[in-house]
């Protein structure tokens, strides 16, 4: 742990070198009182990504934890990461690394203000009040460029957090994600009644497809979640990874973390055939109460292939659980145009980024008005294609 200087307006700058040294209930509280907490920002989650080999300096991930201070309250908090590399972001800037490149300049080390692996969009600014957020993000550039990094991104920002980002003058950015909105439905027949009819025929034949193979589901929460269904799921989840030619991003160590420091935020979808588990999901909670506000999709794989397996596994049982719980809100994860199919309707996520560069700012602001005027042309496109059923439509 090191200060970094003291700023004009009384804040301590200190650079926490790895999460553990981050002060856990400091942290969390400051995160509570955040616009849009996740468990992902909790301070258990990230010290269990780094702990574990999974994001680390050896994978590319530097921890360099932003913290501003007034005596010994912490004001404002930031995971922030030299990365040597721009895999598990989802907000792809490869081009802008090839544009370095060819100019024989830089690109990595570059900033990273994220959660890695997690496409969730969230608080990533912690902080106190208005002011404290504005010093941070003031804090971050000055960060960067003393120390000569090509870039500085803020990625999947609340909208507190890109509000601030956009003050201090970094380019925006936006992408789009599918998430469902609970509209109330009693059961999982109420939410297709609301459909409209291609689509609600469509989800019916799907489901029995799985179930005509003999497929059924129990779903684990919490300590339910026994040492040997996370080792089932590793073993689904990391084959999944490698028939994709990759290894799989989070070690086993991470999901004991999980099982240990935050097991009320997880539940466990296993799918079973003749006595056998053939496949899971893990979905994450966004608190530990009878009735979250939010599911996140974040997890699955399979040891046998079964037709349409992966949407039963990762939308209809988990929306079904969503239901009888009452969360009012599923997040599908990163892309995915076909998840509409399944109810899952387009939102704007947000960015923020920074470039030292001049010329490359410039170069990267209009390609950004551009891909804006894309995305919000898509936006448009998407929201004229619900599915849920117009007034008249047969039920």
């Amino acid at each position: 742990m090191s200060a970094v200087r003291k700023q004009p307006d009384d804040y301590v700058i200190r650079l926490l070198r790895a999460p553990g040294d981050v002060p856990r209930r400091a942290w969390n509280e400051l995160l509570a009182a955040q616009d849009l907490p996740t468990p992902f920002m909790r301070q258990e989650y990230l010290a269990a990504l780094h702990d574990s080999g999974s994001a680390a300096a050896a994978t590319g991930w530097q921890p360099e934890f932003l913290t501003l201070w007034r005596g010994d309250a912490l004001q404002a908090a930031c995971a922030f990461w030299l990365k040597a590399h721009s895999y598990g972001e989802y907000v792809f800037d490869w081009a802008w690394a090839n544009a370095y490149e060819q100019h024989g300049l830089d690109y990595y080390p570059k900033g990273l203000v994220a959660v890695p692996f997690t496409p969730v969009p969230g608080s990533r600014l912690l902080a106190r009040d208005r002011a404290a957020r504005r010093a941070l993000v003031q804090a971050l550039v000055a960060l960067c460029r003393g120390n000569g990094l090509s870039s500085l991104h803020l990625l999947f920002l609340s909208d507190v957090d890109a509000a601030a980002c956009e003050e201090a003058g970094l380019m925006a950015r936006h992408t789009v994600q599918f998430h469902w909105l609970n509209q109330g439905w009693r059961d999982f027949e109420g939410f297709l009644a609301g459909l409209a009819q291609d689509k609600r025929k469509k989800i019916r034949q799907e489901r029995r497809k799985v179930a005509g193979a003999g497929v059924s589901f129990r779903a684990l929460r919490g300590n339910a979640i026994r040492a040997a269904d996370w080792d089932f799921f590793y073993r689904c989840y990391e084959r999944t990874y490698r028939e994709h030619g990759n290894p799989p991003y989070l070690r086993r160590e991470f999901f004991r973390r999980m099982a240990i420091d935050l097991p009320a935020h997880w539940v466990l979808f296993i799918a079973t055939r003749a006595g056998r588990d053939i496949a899971c999901s893990l979905v994450a909670l966004s608190d530990e109460g009878p009735a979250p506000q939010a599911a996140y999709g974040r997890y699955w794989g399979a040891l046998e292939r079964v037709d349409c397996l992966h949407f039963e596994a990762c939308y209809y049982q988990p929306l079904q659980w969503c239901i009888e719980h009452r969360v009012q809100r599923f997040e599908g994860g990163a892309q995915g145009e076909h998840k509409m199919a399944r109810a899952l309707l387009p939102v704007k996520t947000h960015s923020a980024h920074w470039l030292a560069q001049p010329a490359f700012a410039d170069a990267v602001e209009r390609f950004l008005e551009r891909e804006g005027a894309g995305i919000d042309s898509y936006m448009e496109q998407l929201e004229g294609r619900s599915p849920f059923r117009r007034d008249g439509d047969r039920p």
